[in-house]
């Protein structure tokens, strides 16, 4: 008996570890698909009535290797601002709102897709501005080296035409993209392949249009006017900035301008215009140069501050800078946080 008992035991592990060998899944196998033959009524009784308003039919799992390297259709990513789809959309198409700053917008999804063709390294063979469509060169949307799931197995080259269709009233545009042309030695063309390519293609164009836009975005900031930030004194005789704008406008304002340089509110005194601030300088991030924000280094040196805004006799609004303990920061450092602050306005294009 005490021999057995750990043979037993062993035998057990043997089987919990190696449990999907010895009980294999058949899940899928045909036998499990097959329809049961009709039960047969005993001799002598009658067989029950079926209901023909309830027949089904049985039906039966594609074990087939062509049904497993079904794959499912490509979605088209609006992710552009103003791109959006028609919900009955069946073509690879998208459409663009004319956003803020945006003269041109045929011009515009042009440019786009004149720097996708510049990415992929081809060019447009023919091109009709008037019409609004852009036949490409041979490329391949599908680059193997990203590694895309099911695309990296993807080795072939396409032609696409992509048009353009305003509408009449030039604030909307759509675009398509088809593929023309198509060769590969190793994967042939179906149905649901074109459709992903096409769909590849479109969301190359949108992607390109975002980040244009993006661009166009920081650029239109940076030529926004800014309201007067200039170096005064308070009531007190303490050197402060001043602006124009009211107290109310500027004390609304002025918690967010703060947060966008790196400060943490602490608190926020209404009735006697203070604000307290914890404030760190911002590390450089490879993100805040691609989209044109590089971050805004202010020369203060890491702590708290207080910051207290008042109405100046002329009307406008003073802002007095003061460190943890309330001592008044010297005019020197004043001058300098001064431009840096107007350097931040000018270069996010806010008003205070």
């Amino acid at each position: 008996m005490q021999y057995w008992i750990p043979k037993a035991l062993m035998l057990s592990a043997l089987v919990s570890l190696s449990g999907c060998g010895i009980f294999t899944s058949e899940a899928h196998h045909p036998r499990n698909y097959r329809t049961n033959e009709p039960v047969v009524a005993p001799e002598g009784l009658d067989a029950p009535r079926q209901d023909p308003t309830y027949k089904m039919d049985v039906a039966r799992y594609d074990n087939s290797e062509q049904a497993k390297a079904t794959k499912p259709p490509m979605q088209i990513m609006p992710l552009a601002e103003g791109s959006w789809l028609d919900e009955n959309e069946k073509l690879a198409r998208v459409y663009f709102d004319k956003n803020e700053g945006i003269e041109d917008l045929d011009e515009f999804i042009w440019h786009a897709i004149e720097g996708v063709l510049s990415d992929y390294n081809t060019r447009a063979v023919s091109a009709d501005k008037l019409i609004g469509t852009v036949e490409t060169d041979w490329f391949s949307i599908v680059r193997v080296e990203e590694g895309w799931l099911w695309d990296d197995e993807i080795v072939a080259e396409q032609r696409y035409k992509f048009i353009i269709e305003e509408k009449d009233h030039q604030r909307t545009a759509a675009l398509r993209a088809e593929m023309v042309d198509y060769r590969s030695d190793d994967v042939p063309l179906t149905p649901l392949l074109q459709q992903r390519l096409e769909t590849r293609a479109l969301n190359a164009v949108i992607s390109e249009f975002d980040y244009r836009y993006r661009q166009l975005k920081v650029e239109l900031r940076q030529r926004q006017g800014i309201i007067s930030l200039d170096m005064g004194f308070d009531n007190k005789g303490n050197a402060a900035l001043v602006t124009e704008q009211a107290y109310n406008v500027v004390f609304e304002r002025f918690a967010g301008f703060l947060e966008r340089l790196q400060f943490t509110i602490v608190e926020v005194d209404v009735d006697s215009g203070r604000i307290i601030a914890d404030y760190t300088k911002p590390e450089a991030s490879v993100w805040d140069s691609i989209w044109g924000e590089e971050a805004m280094q202010l020369p203060l040196e890491d702590g708290q501050y207080q910051i207290l805004m008042s109405t100046t006799r002329e009307g406008g609004t003073s802002i007095t800078w003061m460190d943890k303990e309330g001592e008044v920061l010297q005019p020197g450092i004043m001058n300098d946080l001064q431009q840096a602050l107007v350097q931040a306005l000018r270069t996010r294009g806010i008003q205070i």
